[in-house]
Parts: C-alpha cells; sequence; structure tokens
C-alpha cells in the first residue's frame, strides 16, 4: 500500500490571479467520475471535492482534464514511479496557447501554485496544436505521463528533464531533449496584444520570469501530464487504461476525507 497525503482540510488560493469561482456559491457541480471513471461514488465525491475546492474550473482547467490526470497519478503512484508525491503539473494542450494552461497542482494543500502560459512544438500546430511525435527531430510536443527529473543550465538556462512513462507516445523525450526551461517568446504580453505566442522545438518553455520557482517546485520525481483531446491516446494509453488500476475502497475513501490522506494498492 502507497500512501500519499492530500490536505483536503484546509485548501489555499492560488498566488497567482485569483479568479472568483463564487458566482453560483450554492451550486453543486454534477460528478462526472463514477460513470466515466468506474469510480466507487465516495471516491468519485472526493475528487470532486478537491476539484471544485481548487477552483479549477474557474482557471479554466477542464473536469475530465483532471480526473484523468488524477486517474493515472494514483497509477502512478501504486507502481512507486512518483518520487515526489502530492504534486500533479498538468499541460492542458486543448487550449489555445494564448491561454494559461500549465496548472501545477499541490494536493498536499489543496492549492494551484502555478497557472501560467506554456509553448507547443512548431510542427504541433499554430495557436492551437493538433499533432504530437515522439520521433526525434519532429519538433512536436508529446503527449502523456511524464516523471520529472534532474536539472541542469544548458542554453535555454535553467532546464528540467523529464522521463517519459509511456512507450511508443513519449518514452523518446529524454534523448528528444524535451525538457522545461523559460523563454521570452512565452508571456503575459503576447497574449495581450493577440500575438501567437512563441513556440518551440517540442519544450514545454515557459515565462522566463517563472521559470525558477516552477521547476524548484516541480523537479526531482513529481507527476507531469500533457494532455490532449486525441482519441488514438486516450484508447492506448497504458496508464489511463491500466488493467490493474483499481480506485480506492469506498472505505478507504471515507478514511481521506476524514484524516486527508489516500491509498492506492
Amino acid at each position: 500500500m502507497v500512501l500519499g497525503v492530500i490536505g483536503l482540510l484546509s485548501f489555499k488560493t492560488p498566488h497567482t490571479n485569483r479568479i472568483s469561482n463564487d458566482k453560483n456559491p450554492g451550486k453543486k457541480m454534477p460528478t462526472l467520475l463514477s460513470g466515466a471513471y468506474n469510480a466507487p461514488p465516495a471516491v468519485a465525491k472526493l475528487v470532486d471535492s478537491i476539484y471544485n475546492q481548487m477552483h479549477l474550473s474557474a482557471y479554466g482547467l477542464d473536469r475530465s482534464v483532471f480526473f484523468t490526470a488524477y486517474k493515472g497519478y494514483l497509477h502512478l503512484l501504486s507502481q512507486r514511479q512518483v518520487k515526489k508525491p502530492g504534486i500533479i503539473t498538468v499541460c492542458d494542450y486543448s487550449q489555445p496557447s494564448s491561454k494559461k494552461r500549465l496548472y501545477v497542482l499541490d494536493l498536499n494543500t489543496g492549492t494551484l501554485l502555478f497557472h501560467t502560459y506554456v509553448a507547443h512544438g512548431k510542427n504541433s500546430g499554430g495557436i492551437y496544436t493538433s499533432s504530437f511525435s515522439n520521433m526525434n527531430s519532429s519538433h512536436k510536443s508529446s503527449l502523456g505521463f511524464m516523471i520529472t527529473d534532474d536539472t541542469y543550465f544548458g542554453s535555454n538556462g535553467y532546464s528540467l528533464r523529464f522521463n517519459g512513462l509511456e512507450r511508443g507516445i513519449n518514452d523518446q523525450v529524454r534523448n528528444r531533449a524535451i525538457v522545461m526551461h523559460g523563454s521570452y517568446y512565452v508571456n503575459a504580453e503576447r497574449a495581450m496584444r493577440g500575438t501567437m505566442m512563441g513556440r518551440s522545438y517540442g519544450c514545454p518553455a515557459v515565462p522566463a520570469g517563472e521559470v525558477y520557482e516552477i521547476i524548484e517546485t516541480i523537479k526531482g520525481g513529481t507527476c507531469y501530464f500533457a494532455y490532449f483531446p486525441n482519441q488514438w491516446y486516450l484508447n492506448s494509453s497504458a496508464i489511463i487504461n491500466a488493467p490493474n488500476f483499481s480506485w480506492p475502497t469506498e472505505g478507504m475513501a471515507v478514511n481521506i476525507a476524514t484524516e486527508s490522506k489516500i491509498a492506492t494498492k
């Protein structure tokens, strides 16, 4: 049994660009988890609570994207591939590059730590992405689950390496030198002017002024998920569709809510 702490009792607001989600404070959001992901009702309620309490809908992260990321995180946690539990980074390539589509979530405190811009590969599309690759020199972004690794200083400054976990999907990211780094072609000024955000050779480049703090937060073995509603990927991912995956039992889910812990087999 693998434990990962999740604090559900005290949710904090993110330190970047707080967006109100209180227009309908009494409105209950419907759960998609129980039916779509075959999760026990208690688990569905718990994961809904995490999503709602972090106001992720107000920040543009679709509920189904969060649930997919969370399910993959739990599977990787159960397989002991996550060395630094509690942090999930979601790169939502279903959103245009003019939107803040990188989310760093702290499940231990219920905090959205970072919500910012992120580039995609120059051959993955223009404002919107449409194509992804695992091949060297494709200059395209890669999808799927990865684990953050070590850091280094290179031609693009402070950078973070990834280890791709999905064969044929992103297992070549290390060989392709797909890393997180800072860039001056990714910034809020471009978004406000309506100028197309700069593109990379496949790297998830983030604003230069934020890169150090983001990398320091997620380096060293956290879960990173690059999402796009590509049916081939969603249907073939061995992590999303892991045959040995099981949601926590309802009894375990109750313990999660009362003791701020989550367990997977």
